[in-house]
């Protein structure tokens, strides 16, 4: 009889074949093995901030490194470049074992009073014993790689984001943001890609300083660009040994000594991917607003070497603009601070109101507010709150740019956005523009997302909202601040669906970073940072995703520098 587990792993490793090559994993004996054309102690896939760390640490410890990466090099745009640039650092003074409560907390949920089990409570002690360990020191090891670049506080993101998980306030958490120049975050909205370092802020200033790290290792750290990694390489034994990669049309191999780590980030855009494992409609109702590179290449080539898989479809995400540019069939998103801002409003495809608009882009919930947008009523038997959309007036329309200039995919040049007064955008119509609500709501029934809308829905929503702004009370329990009216007409909408930076499931790995089967047993050579594995499978503090990509990007490149050679 055929297990499930076969079934399972039959299936994905099937539906991640239609997407890459016909074969993405060899096991061969030494005389049948590739020919490789480069060796080295350590060979990491992807040159993101988990590669950058991992390779540094397995060159400080010893190893020789060498980094496959798919992109250019001049134009090498990873999801931690174009991140906003915030990272964690507990004060050392902090309590080691509250700080290691409140990360598994945040990992698994396991020790939150009523849960009924852990979302990976197999492995989660482990990762927050690592995270206790190493994460206050995340801003020292940052320094020791440039000494001149700042890590200035984040207003309104300091501490603990979750303050009633265990040990959240003994742990004396702390959160920060790179930056070259010393000036407040008030400027982070600049456009700094390609610029001078000196002028670099957020993720680009936080991508310079590792960058900055891997280069003072000279030739310990070697990077091939251009290079998409395509399968692993195992050895007679059974032990990953190596990578076969596409570089300008052919095939070359590339051979570990000690370990491979994968580190090339999830799969925001692999279509079969996030249909098999996003909730609600994975591909319309979804964007992401990180690289468009990130296409689940180590996570197929994982399965395809017997991984198996952790919460796969954990993404941190919440409600953000799409732009009508898409990649691979699927849009491109935005990052979308201005949700949440006075002067507008978010309601559901039928013109509803749903929950506090300052959720979706505040702590705690902003990055896991798209639980809201993918929710099924089963009376109904649809999403009711995919699509989404923003309802705002004049005053905020002339106020700010909607969307993250100097950040995500508009600051890196994936979407043309426009200027910061939204004129463009609403020119290109990609903001719908009407003189009332009544007209705001048949322009958004004529486009194909917005057909449902119910026109006296979204009048009375907009009057129920401007009531409660006089009255200063809101009666889904919205921040007082930002209680001000969609009154100053003209009247604007955008479409609003899930997503964010990256999705966070993939494959199952422990503490050391070993990528494990679905018996929960290493695969001999092959480890995972990053993205591509997060250990933030429960919830998401801002600023996570690059902490682990320091925390254990360090923990894991010391570990593979120190193992014994392989056949």
């Amino acid at each position: 009889m055929t297990s499930r587990r076969s079934l399972i792993t039959g299936a994905l490793t099937g539906a991640a074949a239609t997407v890459a090559a016909p074969s993405l994993v060899s096991t061969a004996s030494a005389a049948a093995l590739p020919k490789f054309a480069k060796t080295a102690d350590v060979v990491i896939v992807g040159f993101g901030g988990a590669g950058a760390a991992t390779a540094i640490s397995a060159a400080d410890n010893g190893a020789s490194v060498l980094i496959i990466e798919r992109q250019p090099e001049k134009t090498l745009r990873s999801n931690t470049r174009m991140s906003g640039g915030i990272f964690h650092s507990p004060d050392k003074d902090g309590d080691r074992a509250a700080l290691k409560a409140y990360a598994k907390a945040m990992f698994s949920g396991e020790n939150i009073p009523g849960k009924l089990e852990g979302e990976q409570p197999e492995v989660s002690d482990g990762l927050a014993e690592v995270w206790a360990e190493l994460s206050p020191t995340n801003l020292d090891f940052m320094k020791s790689l440039d000494p001149v670049v700042n890590a200035l506080g984040f207003p309104g993101f300091k501490g603990a984001a979750f303050p009633k998980f265990p040990g959240a306030k003994e742990c004396k958490y702390q959160v920060y943001r790179m930056s070259y120049p010393d000036r407040p975050p008030a400027d982070f909205n600049t456009v700094c890609y390609g610029k001078p370092k000196s002028e670099a802020v957020a993720g680009e200033a936080f991508w310079q300083v590792l960058l900055t790290g891997v280069k003072a290792r000279g030739k310990k750290i070697q990077i091939v660009y251009d290079t998409r990694a395509r399968k692993l390489v195992k050895n007679a034994k059974g032990e990953v040994i190596g990578v076969v990669a596409e570089k300008g049309g052919r095939k070359v191999a590339y051979k570990a000594r000690k370990a491979v780590v994968l580190c090339s980030g999830g799969y925001e855009y692999n279509k079969a991917m996030r249909q098999a494992f996003l909730e609600g409609p994975g591909v319309d109702g979804w964007a992401f607003y990180g690289t468009t590179f990130n296409e689940g290449d180590g996570i197929e080539m994982g399965l395809a070497a017997g991984a198996g898989l952790m919460k796969a479809g954990k993404a941190a995400s919440r409600l953000i603009m799409p732009a009508p540019v898409r990649h691979n069939g699927m849009r491109l998103g935005m990052i979308t601070p201005a949700v949440g801002s006075g002067h507008a409003i978010v309601v559901n495809k039928y013109g509803q109101r749903f929950a506090a608009e300052h959720k979706i882009t505040k702590d705690p919930s902003r990055y896991f507010f798209y639980k809201e947008a993918v929710k099924f009523n089963i009376d109904t038997l649809d999403y009711p709150n995919s699509p989404s959309w923003f309802v705002f007036d004049e005053t905020l329309r002339k106020q700010k740019p909607l969307v993250g200039l100097g950040i995500s995919t508009p600051g890196f040049g994936f979407v043309d956005y426009g200027a910061a007064d939204n004129s463009d955008a609403v020119r290109k119509g990609w903001i719908l523009k009407a003189d009332t609500i009544e007209e705001l709501a048949s322009k958004i029934q004529g486009r194909k997302e917005g057909a449902v809308l119910e026109t006296a829905n979204l009048v009375e929503s907009v009057r129920e909202y401007n009531e409660g702004c006089a009255k200063k009370e809101d009666r889904f329990g919205r921040l007082k601040s930002t209680l001000q009216p969609v009154s100053d007409g003209p009247f604007y909408a955008v479409m609003l669906v899930a997503g964010g930076p990256n999705t966070k499931g993939g494959l199952a790995c422990n503490a050391k970073r070993e990528v494990l089967d679905w018996s929960l047993k290493p695969i001999p050579g092959l480890y995972a940072v990053g993205e591509i594995a997060s250990a933030l499978k429960f919830v998401y503090q801002g600023g996570g995703n690059l902490t682990e990509c320091l925390v254990f990007g360090r923990h894991c490149g010391k570990i593979v520098a120190k193992l014994p050679n392989r056949a």
